[in-house]
């Protein structure tokens, strides 16, 4: 694969909403898998009939099966190059409410490193060789060409974005693109640090007198699967949302020792699908938990 061009373009007039989708066609065409992002800036959600993965997903998902659906299903894997779906009804009513273009960095045989911080900033200039480096909201997108495995938060203010990830496109940058040095490839193949949310004191089951009714599977597997769900179709204030469903979640079954580590990486593990970083994370369920006196 050639190496994408407008992944460095020289054109700096800001882009506005009605610009996106022949953005997403200029990408395309230089051989960027794109897609919209939505407020957020976050993918839209699944359709109704590609919702929980009912469809099987995309022939390139973690879990392969076939998916026909037209619409802009399934987050970076419904990244295209293809004109006519990125230009059809399904996609061109997305592009309408889009707030910026998406990219899949692994499809194009690219891999960016986000660096969300100063310091995140400071040591990658010292530890990674220049590359073409794109200005962020707080930091920089450092685009290397080659592809590894994607991984939040290898180091404080460090995600990786490559194979079965999206990036935001955010226009020119500077300098000269190198190839994926194995500095990254190192951080990408070591699992981040584990993030626990801090323990809390839960009651006795049936504290309350009698049986504690969490202890019905499915009266608590209920209860997370909704807020799984809730955080998934979130959207817009992402960040609040998983706040909010962190407070539900403790309010309601926080207190009797029913809930266990397992539901709350579940918890986590949709936050993270939805573009938080493990300390946010942490952050919210921390502030969720301070909130309710536990």
């Amino acid at each position: 694969m050639t190496q994408p061009t407008d992944i460095r373009r020289e054109d700096r007039r800001p882009l506005l909403p009605d610009d996106h989708l022949r953005t997403a066609l200029r990408l395309a065409t230089s051989g960027l898998p794109v897609l919209p992002l939505r407020r957020g800036k976050v993918p839209f959600g699944n359709c109704r009939a590609c919702a929980q993965n009912a469809c099987g997903g995309r022939p390139n998902m973690k879990h392969a099966g076939p998916c026909r659906c037209p619409g802009v299903c399934h987050a970076w894997a419904a990244a295209t190059t293809e004109p006519t779906v990125i230009a059809s009804p399904p996609w061109a009513a997305a592009w309408r409410r889009a707030v910026c273009v998406g990219y899949h960095p692994g499809g194009a045989g690219l891999t960016v490193v986000d660096l969300d911080n100063a310091d995140a900033i400071t040591w990658a200039r010292g530890a990674l060789p220049a590359t073409w480096t794109v200005p962020t909201t707080r930091g920089e997108h450092w685009i290397y060409w080659g592809t590894t495995r994607s991984v939040n938060g290898v180091r404080d203010g460090v995600d990786i974005k490559s194979a079965m990830s999206y990036a935001r496109y955010l226009g020119p940058g500077t300098g000269t693109m190198a190839a994926l040095p194995d500095a990254v490839r190192a951080l990408a193949a070591k699992e981040p640090p584990t993030v626990r949310p801090a323990p809390f004191a839960a009651a006795p089951a049936g504290a309350g007198g009698g049986e504690c009714r969490h202890r019905t599977p499915a009266y608590l597997e209920r209860g997370i699967a909704m807020a799984e769900q809730r955080i998934t179709e979130a959207s817009s204030a992402v960040h609040t949302t998983v706040y909010r469903t962190f407070l539900a979640v403790l309010s309601t079954h926080g207190r009797c020792g029913c809930l266990t580590d397992a539901h709350v990486a579940r918890l986590f593990t949709a936050a993270q699908a939805k573009g938080e970083s493990p300390r946010h994370c942490t952050d919210a369920w921390t502030n969720a938990r301070t909130a309710l006196g536990m």
